[in-house]
């Protein structure tokens, strides 16, 4: 029962967050939220990085918000990239301190390089068109802009919240295996792990493969059996993932196009 809690209060802050956003355009009722949120999380599974989740949200809304929409949504994921990021580096930092794990040199600067390309990329690109005709990086960030800093302090706040659940649910579900770790030792790993699996893309059936192979390679530091990390990893997976997909098809399935 302590499990299911916290992995309902993942999806309720969740969905709380893209209310808070979806009623910028326009108001909406808990359950429409629901319902937005756990049919774009089916339509999603099946594309890289889950960029199905922008389309899907947008087909609930005229089409003269859709644009707005996918602003709104991409702040959101922003939002908890950063949040995932921001703990994931201290997580890296942590279990590189703790795991005395050896870090060469060019490894560090392929790493630094990376960064480098990706920030000129972005100064390249301000200008140019994504898919969406007329959106541009620094349109996005003009409209950004615009949201009001209140919105944006819940946003973050929700978004906290939600790692930390599904920290904890990941912590507990290792104990309830038979994992013999204590937080302060497993939460580094726990941290560089989520930082990890959501920067490598992958879709649906090869998700739980990537989060399987990450989770055991992470854990062997702290001499962790790989069937628990595996048992772990494919428990977070369904109860995050698969039932809310489950459920959200059901919303797939009766979906009505909003008219023009």
């Amino acid at each position: 029962l302590f499990l299911s809690a916290l992995s309902l209060g993942n999806w309720f802050f969740e969905i709380l967050k893209w209310k808070t956003l979806a009623s910028i355009v326009q108001p909406l009722s808990f359950k429409m939220v629901i319902r937005q949120s756990l049919a774009a999380l089916t339509v999603s599974l099946s594309t890289p990085y889950r960029i199905g989740d922008y389309g899907a949200k947008a087909m609930f809304f005229r089409s003269e918000n859709r644009k707005k929409i996918v602003l709104l949504n991409f702040f959101s994921n922003s939002i908890q990239m950063g949040v995932t990021t921001f703990f994931g580096i201290i997580g890296l930092a942590m279990t590189l301190r703790d795991f005395e794990i050896s870090l060469s040199l060019p490894k560090v600067l392929l790493f630094l390089l990376s960064l480098v390309i990706i920030a000129l990329l972005f100064i390249f690109l301000r200008e140019k068109e994504f898919l969406i005709k007329g959106l541009t990086v620094s349109r996005v960030l003009k409209y950004v802009r615009k949201i009001p800093v209140r919105v944006k302090i819940r946003v973050l706040i929700y978004s906290t919240l939600r790692y930390i659940l599904f920290s904890i649910l990941f912590y507990y579900l290792l104990i309830s295996f038979g994992a013999v770790l204590s937080l302060q030792k497993a939460m580094p790993l726990i941290l560089t792990m989520y930082l990890l699996v959501s920067i490598i893309p992958s879709i649906f059936i090869f998700d739980l493969v990537i989060r399987g192979g990450v989770a055991v390679w992470l854990f062997s530091f702290a001499h962790i059996a790989e069937i628990i990390s595996l048992s772990t990893a494919l428990t977070m997976w369904s109860l995050n993932f698969v039932i809310p997909a489950l459920w959200g098809s059901f919303y797939v399935l009766t979906f009505k196009k909003v008219e023009k």
